[in-house]
């Protein structure tokens, strides 16, 4: 076997680490014991390369030590980047580059939260570092969270130990991109054991790293279902955006936006305001690109990517990828950040894919099992009409087969589907024709199909090919 493809254990990382005398640092663990220093201390030699070691538990005592945060939160990325700052410039401050020219200096920190013994208090937590590259150089930063699946304290404990010594091993030895650093992350550990959910890398090193692109590498690499990005284009952990709000969801390629999407979305709007049980004041909207779709015409095209969230975010708008093929599970992934109401706009064409039942063969119960999910969810459908052989679809008349006709009348019947009005103007425009005439450089006859101001995007910033029309 190639010597490169050998996965070294977590001791041997850390003896390994120990034994070079050119990495030195700080540990700092808050939550799951000292796990990950303990990796370091339990194999031997740990005087060379740790400096530090310390858990603040006590609250008061984490406050006067590294402040308090505005939101009370302890498990928190604010925490997380504050734990850093303190304990790199003490390094700075107590270790004198001088008599160490040749050392690279880091900073390790994590603060996280257990399963509970009753088990309904999910683990989770933030863990990050602060390393040079080179003895010379600025520091980076290297920080994710995670979801700890293991259904044991002190499993999840042992899993914080190997991602904090997978971690830093890579950041010290497989550093040639900060993909090469999230891959031996998951070394030694699996989906069961862990999911890696938001991801951000900063730093002198990794200015020509894309923090959208990793984040979809942790959905692409099934490290997580899905990745947000707020309207600045920055990742944003799901939960930060999220949280308690009446989630207005519209999913579709987006390849690029068009007047038709938009139609949906304020149509949607309108209806989804209307409701007794929604804040107008508290509403998310989010624009979401399932895998699948980025994947429709082969491997997933980076560039398109980009191009599609540069876009959406543009118009500010909140953007999810995710792995969600089937809606049932958008939404029960949704419903998990709020038991708010929440609505789903969906055209008529994919509603009609939605009731069909070989869609469902992979589950036991099929799309009952499905729809029970969608049942027990406080979720509305708002449905927008599709024309499909000169026929407008919508609630009133799409076509669902006998057998799952009465499933369809339930949610009907109990206003769980909302049809929503249209602009006549817009409702034939799709978005892979304006794509293919972006692409075939037919300048002036897609420009009115797109929303205000995205035609001179996609110009100006050469999106989605239209690079080769000014050759």
């Amino acid at each position: 076997m190639n010597k490169d493809n050998i996965i070294l254990s977590p001791a041997q990382k850390a003896l390994r680490i120990n034994l070079d005398n050119d990495i030195y640092g700080s540990f700092v663990e808050i939550g799951a014991g000292q796990e990950v220093a303990r990796q370091f201390f339990r194999v031997g030699s740990a005087s060379t390369t740790i400096a530090k070691t310390m858990s603040a538990y006590d609250r008061d005592f984490s406050n006067a030590i590294y402040g308090r945060e505005d939101d009370g939160r302890y498990v928190s990325k604010n925490r997380l980047i504050n734990m850093l700052n303190h304990e790199y410039s003490l390094i700075e401050e107590r270790l004198r580059t001088e008599d160490h020219p040749n050392t690279k200096f880091f900073a390790f920190a994590d603060t996280v939260t257990t399963i509970d013994y009753q088990k309904k208090k999910k683990g989770h937590g933030w863990i990050g570092i602060r390393f040079q590259k080179n003895s010379n150089s600025q520091p980076n930063d290297f920080i994710f969270h995670v979801r700890l699946n293991d259904q044991d304290s002190k499993l999840q404990q042992e899993t914080v130990g190997v991602l904090g010594t997978n971690l830093i091993h890579a950041c010290f030895f497989n550093n040639e991109s900060a993909k090469d650093i999230l891959k031996e992350i998951y070394h030694n550990l699996s989906r069961d054991n862990v999911e890696i959910d938001m991801i951000e890398v900063v730093g002198p090193d990794f200015e020509n790293e894309d923090n959208r692109l990793l984040s979809m590498v942790l959905v692409k690499e099934g490290y997580t279902d899905a990745v947000t990005f707020n309207t600045k284009k920055e990742n944003r952990h799901p939960s930060d955006i999220l949280r308690k709000k009446n989630i207005l969801t519209l999913r579709g390629s987006f390849r690029p936006v068009t007047k038709v999407n938009i139609d949906m979305l304020e149509n949607g709007i309108n209806k989804f305001i209307d409701d007794k049980k929604v804040v107008k004041d508290n509403i998310q909207i989010l624009f979401e690109i399932t895998l699948s779709n980025l994947r429709a015409e082969g491997e997933v095209d980076e560039s398109d990517f980009l191009d599609r969230v540069e876009i959406l975010c543009s118009l500010g708008y909140t953007v999810m990828i995710s792995n969600f093929k089937k809606y049932y599970k958008l939404i029960e992934y949704l419903s998990g950040f709020s038991e708010k109401r929440m609505g789903i706009i969906i055209g008529a064409d994919n509603l009609i894919e939605m009731f069909e039942e070989k869609y469902y063969r992979n589950l036991n119960g099929g799309i009952l099992e499905a729809f029970g999910i969608i049942f027990t969810r406080d979720v509305k459908i708002y449905l927008y009409p599709y024309i499909k052989d000169n026929t407008l679809l919508n609630s009133t008349n799409i076509p669902v087969h006998p057998r799952v006709k009465s499933l369809y009348d339930y949610m009907n019947n109990n206003k769980r589907i909302i049809d929503i009005n249209h602009s006549k103007d817009v409702l034939k425009i799709f978005s892979r024709q304006v794509l293919k005439m972006i692409k075939d450089c037919k300048d002036g006859e897609w420009e009115h199909m797109v929303p205000k101001g995205v035609s001179e995007l996609i110009k100006d910033k050469s999106l989605f090919g239209s690079s080769n029309c000014q050759l």
